[in-house]
């Protein structure tokens, strides 16, 4: 099975009925929830930059970045911008004296 996620060629004449086809094809697939849960997180400020952000990483630090935020949720993450223009993840408990850091490049 191939999922097209986003398709770079495009006809100028594209035909609503396809569309709409793809659209109801893709409605079929998800549960009320799940969709419900998609269109909340998909009106998110910044969400979608951020989701090409994650797809524009290469597969190495991707996988990285999974393992890093798979503990995050009983942990607080923190991120900022260190000197060189990196994106400086910080892992930590609540009330943790030394975070661990991680780096995404």
């Amino acid at each position: 099975m191939t999922a097209i996620i986003y398709n770079f060629v495009r006809s100028d004449e594209s035909s609503s009925e396809d569309e709409t086809e793809r659209l109801f094809a893709a409605l079929g697939r998800y549960t009320v929830a799940e969709l419900h849960e998609l269109l909340y997180v998909g009106e998110e400020p910044g969400f979608f930059e951020l989701t090409r952000g994650i797809f524009g990483l290469s597969e190495e630090s991707r996988l990285i970045l999974e393992k890093f935020l798979t503990v995050a949720p009983h942990q607080t993450v923190t991120a900022s911008i260190d000197p060189e223009g990196r994106c400086v993840l910080t892992l930590g408990n609540f009330g943790q004296e030394k975070p661990i850091k991680g780096i995404a490049r």
